[in-house]
């Protein structure tokens, strides 16, 4: 479970305040992995492929992972 926490550097945020009891791992995120060739290579070709109107909606991608996540 991934929880999106945005922290003033002082005060206990209430997103951690709403966790169950346990050890935590907290990693920053303000600043983006570098993105290997593959994936450099592949977000490439998923922007061009969307360029030339061959997108997915949204709603379309969605209903085929829970058709996927249910089997």
């Amino acid at each position: 479970m991934a929880v999106m926490v945005q922290w003033n550097g002082k005060d206990l945020p209430k997103e951690l305040r709403a966790l169950p009891e346990g050890r935590y791992v907290i990693e920053s995120i303000d600043a983006a992995p570098a993105l290997s060739p593959d994936e450099e290579a592949g977000l490439e070709q998923a922007m061009n492929s969307l360029r030339q109107g061959r997108g997915v909606p949204a709603d379309a991608v969605f209903r085929r992972l829970d058709e996927r996540l249910r089997r």
